[in-house]
């Protein structure tokens, strides 16, 4: 069973808020170059796309080593989720225009009010808030 629980960060001071603010931009700007990695690569296991990816994703965003971790696994979870629809038929049939368009691009990590979202097909749209 799968329990989920919305939260509200109530950071002590404007300056956690800041950092805080920074650290979601800095992972969702890495979501997008994992994703764009694991997607030339076609690396979507968790423990391939890591040890391809880890200690740049780390230094490049600057993430420490939980972030970084989370992130990759949240673009790990995303290809899971394509796959799935895919093999569903959500997407269309094999062969179908969205379909096809969805295999060929990365997914992309956009800004959404009140956090971001996954988007297929979105290369040119940007990643951070």
């Amino acid at each position: 069973m799968k329990l989920v629980a919305q939260v509200k960060l109530m950071p002590a001071s404007g300056h956690d808020a800041d950092a805080l603010a920074a650290t979601l931009r800095a992972c969702n700007r890495a979501a997008t170059w994992v994703s764009a990695t694991a997607h030339a690569r076609g690396l979507f296991r968790r423990n391939e796309l890591q040890q391809a990816v880890y200690h740049d994703t780390k230094a490049t965003f600057a993430l420490a080593a939980q972030p970084a971790v989370r992130t990759i696994k949240k673009v790990v979870d995303a290809y899971t989720t394509l796959k799935a629809n895919i093999k569903a038929g959500n997407l269309g049939p094999e062969g179908s225009k969205r379909r096809t368009k969805a295999q060929a691009t990365p997914v992309v990590l956009i800004a959404h009010r009140g956090g971001a979202v996954w988007q297929r097909g979105a290369v040119n749209r940007p990643s951070t808030a």
